[in-house]
């Protein structure tokens, strides 16, 4: 099982429309280096939910349901379907992420403009050690 984080802003999409609807077809990414992370994703896989913009947070836990397939409305890009597990408690920020210096070659820290990708092992680990919520 690998984890990916996939932003997302929340005046287009928010974690808590996620939880209610359950399910959904992450889609709309053009960046080749995060479409590239979303074929590399498989069912069973977790996907850490962040709320770009004002929050900068990493706020909930969703589990890829399906196989990448292409996005019917753009041939260059891909989807793949997620399934909500559990929002984040306490949120993660980016602050606290930046603050830790662990993580300053991740793309996170790196490329703030980049919409999806791949969680280094050891920032799984970490975020373990921030939260209340269980992060499997």
């Amino acid at each position: 099982m690998r984890y990916f984080l996939a932003k997302t802003d929340p005046e287009t999409y928010t974690v808590d429309q996620l939880a209610k609807e359950k399910k959904t077809v992450w889609d709309g990414v053009t960046n080749p280096q995060a479409v590239r992370a979303i074929r590399e994703m498989r069912p069973g896989d977790r996907v850490l939910i962040y709320h770009s913009g004002g929050q900068a947070a990493i706020v909930g836990l969703a589990k890829v349901i399906s196989e990448p397939r292409p996005d019917p409305k753009n041939v260059k890009s891909a989807v793949v379907e997620l399934e909500f597990l559990r929002m984040i408690d306490p949120p993660v920020t980016l602050a606290a992420i930046k603050q830790s210096h662990l993580f300053d070659d991740w793309a996170l820290v790196r490329q703030g403009r980049l919409s999806t990708m791949a969680v280094p092992d050891e920032f799984v680990e970490w975020l373990r050690k921030q939260t209340k919520t269980k992060i499997d």
